[in-house]
């Protein structure tokens, strides 16, 4: 037999794609992006069990402390600053009103002083219960210190009260003349103080409230 030319043979190159095919190739399809992870402390964040509500009721509160800080100060601070005197005296007598004279407008200077610095030294206190709502601890203590301030103020803010009513109006009975009938700028300014304290007595109610219904279970 004879030999016939030979077939060509095809070489297949195995080894690394060329530049042109990797081009050609589809891209990877990218991650997507992570999703943004929510606020830890969101104020009204609904939560299982019942944190949110809480922390709402905290922040609230804190706020609330804050006025009633605000107006405890301010009605202390125009009580224990009222002073006035009568442009005309005698001989012997020189017309002169201040509020350390009566005993009721003294009280009601400490009482809401005291006042003024407990709600200041709360104020931690209320941030502990903004970061942990479920703790009862803080609130209990919120709780009993509150409501011994609600006693305190409402009753010097009472009895000051009562000193007002009595220098406007007098008493016929008694034969107490009506000293806001000279004193015009001493009863304003205390009038304006006792107006103030009842104020500070309200919110420290509703902080009352508020600390009971946060130590609710749900």
């Amino acid at each position: 037999m004879s030999g016939g030319a030979a077939a060509p043979s095809t070489a297949i190159t195995i080894g690394e794609p060329s530049a042109d095919a990797a081009a050609r190739a589809p891209a990877a399809p990218s991650a997507p992006p992570a999703p943004a992870q929510k606020a830890r402390f969101a104020i009204f964040r609904r939560t299982k069990d019942g944190a949110g509500w809480k922390r709402g009721l905290a922040f609230f509160g804190f706020i609330l402390r804050i006025f009633a800080f605000g107006a405890a100060l301010t009605a202390a601070i125009v009580m224990g600053t009222t002073d006035e005197t009568l442009p005309f005296f005698t001989h012997y007598y020189q017309f002169h009103a201040e509020f350390s004279d009566l005993p009721a407008l003294l009280f009601f200077v400490v009482g809401n002083a005291i006042a003024a610095g407990h709600l200041v030294f709360s104020l931690p206190l209320s941030i502990i219960t903004i970061c942990r709502p479920q703790a009862v601890g803080p609130w209990l203590l919120l709780l009993i210190s509150d409501t011994v301030m609600v006693a305190l103020t409402a009753a010097a803010a009472s009895a000051a009260a009562a000193i007002v009513a009595l220098a406007h109006s007098g008493s016929e009975k008694a034969n107490w003349v009506a000293i806001c009938l000279r004193f015009d700028g001493f009863c304003q300014q205390i009038s304006g103080a006792v107006v103030v304290s009842f104020v500070a007595v309200v919110l420290l109610m509703v902080l009352v409230v508020i600390s009971a219904l946060a130590m609710r279970k749900r």
